[in-house]
């Protein structure tokens, strides 16, 4: 038997979905609208379920990821620490 290695995350859709909500928020260019936000997701690799997230937002200009953090937390549900 071989000794198993540290887990360590591998690729963005290893991370949590926290984390990979933080990665999509600190790589956007802010003002972002819905559709820049999920190309930002895709470009990162994050999972299908960020993916969708991200996409059942409301079609509007965000002004920054405070404006969208709330919308997310609603969707995903108490526990979002981003």
């Amino acid at each position: 038997m071989t000794a198993a290695s540290p887990a360590s995350p591998s690729s963005p859709q290893d991370l949590s979905i926290d984390t990979q909500i933080s990665d999509v928020l600190q790589s956007a260019h802010w003002p972002a609208n819905k559709d820049e936000l999920v190309d930002v997701a895709r470009e990162i690799g994050a999972s299908n379920e960020v993916l969708t997230m991200f996409d059942g937002l409301p079609e509007q200009d965000y002004a920054n990821a405070a404006a969208v953090v709330p919308l997310l937390a609603g969707s995903f549900g108490p526990g979002l620490g981003i």
